[in-house]
């Protein structure tokens, strides 16, 4: 009995020294730039996700080297192991986890849309283009047939017993059309009045069903004839579908357009390749998270003319990945950010770089 105690006693000791030694090993730590969490300032790296994971290395006492590399590079040395852990600020999805570890979330995001700003002369090609669109050659096209079938309606039962307003022949037929376009418009010229007692209920019948095809009418050309509809529109994501927009190659963002049915997407390496691409007219709008785009515009005097649009979606969850081959690492570094992602300070350092938690 006792030779059994003394062997799972030795058994643990030298588990939990293995588990100690693999975590002081060197860790191999990839990264690529994604300002404000990595950035690139010069040979110094900056940025909310360098601060959190200094601070984590140092209460850990981590040794560890970093190891640049691009976006898709990285996830694929990540999922066979190459690095031990990567801190860009990835987003945790289920077809990830299949292949890698996730420390606990540090940061809620969203995805949202970045479009170039038109010019004045744009605007007025989207204006006059409004007058071409499917709603409103349709509202034109009843609003005639209206116009049209009340003014025969009209002329037919007062052309007898009101010859003077509305005469017999082609002419009494214009004078019923004129009628029912001024009526229908709430004109009232007062030139031409059915006497008739079913002319009266014609009349009627246009005015109150005219004041509301009017005011649906009115709406939808409003509508056609708004250039900036998209910045009000609460369906403004479903909008960009038809359109060519850009993202990043492999990201989370992708795939969810993907899952979303949108058909021309252009992939990107990164960001600032996506927004230049936007800045040139090569993509109608570029799609990523919020965070990211709004300070890469902000840092760039080149991307002034890129706005975002207050459309919000695909809320997102960003981590540390970590190899599935280090479990222990991802239960250790996952307590310390929890720690550290309590403290005044974290919110101290994210207002730095103008962010602030959902």
């Amino acid at each position: 009995m006792k030779k059994i105690i003394l062997l799972f006693t030795l058994f643990f000791l030298f588990a939990e020294k293995a588990s100690s030694q693999a975590i002081n090993d060197t860790l191999v730590v990839g990264y690529t730039t994604a300002p404000p969490f990595i950035v690139q300032n010069g040979e110094n790296l900056e940025g909310i996700n360098i601060w959190l994971w200094n601070r984590v290395a140092k209460d850990l006492k981590l040794n560890y080297r970093l190891v640049e590399m691009e976006f898709t590079e990285m996830l694929d040395s990540l999922k066979n192991g190459a690095i031990d852990i990567s801190i860009n600020p990835l987003t945790i999805t289920s077809e990830r986890h299949k292949r890698m570890d996730f420390t606990d979330s540090f940061y809620a995001s969203n995805s949202t849309i970045a479009v170039a700003e038109i010019s004045s002369f744009q605007k007025f090609i989207s204006f006059i283009r409004g007058f071409f669109s499917a709603n409103f050659i349709k509202g034109m096209m009843v609003l005639l047939l209206i116009i049209f079938l009340f003014g025969l309606v009209g002329w037919y039962f007062e052309r007898k017993k009101n010859p003077e307003q509305f005469r017999t022949g082609r002419k009494g037929i214009w004078d019923g059309l004129w009628w029912s376009a001024v009526t229908l418009t709430t004109v009232g010229y007062g030139d031409k009045a059915p006497r008739t007692r079913w002319g009266k209920v014609a009349a009627l019948v246009l005015m109150f069903g005219g004041l509301l095809f009017i005011s649906g009418l009115t709406a939808s050309i409003a509508s056609s004839l708004t250039v900036n509809q998209l910045n009000n529109n609460p369906d403004g994501f479903n909008a960009f579908k038809e359109r060519e927009v850009g993202t990043i190659k492999n990201s989370s963002t992708l795939g969810f357009l993907k899952s979303h049915f949108f058909k021309n997407l252009k992939e990107f390496d990164g960001v600032q390749e996506g927004l230049a691409a936007l800045n040139n007219n090569q993509v109608e709008a570029f799609i990523y998270d919020e965070p990211i785009l709004k300070y890469r515009i902000a840092q760039d005097s080149i991307l002034q003319k890129i706005s975002i649009l207050p459309i919000k979606f695909d809320v997102q969850f960003y981590a540390f990945g970590v190899a599935k081959a280090r479990p222990l690492l991802e239960s250790t570094i996952s307590q310390r950010i929890l720690e550290i992602t309590e403290t005044n300070e974290w919110q101290v350092v994210l207002n730095e770089y103008g962010l602030t938690e959902l």
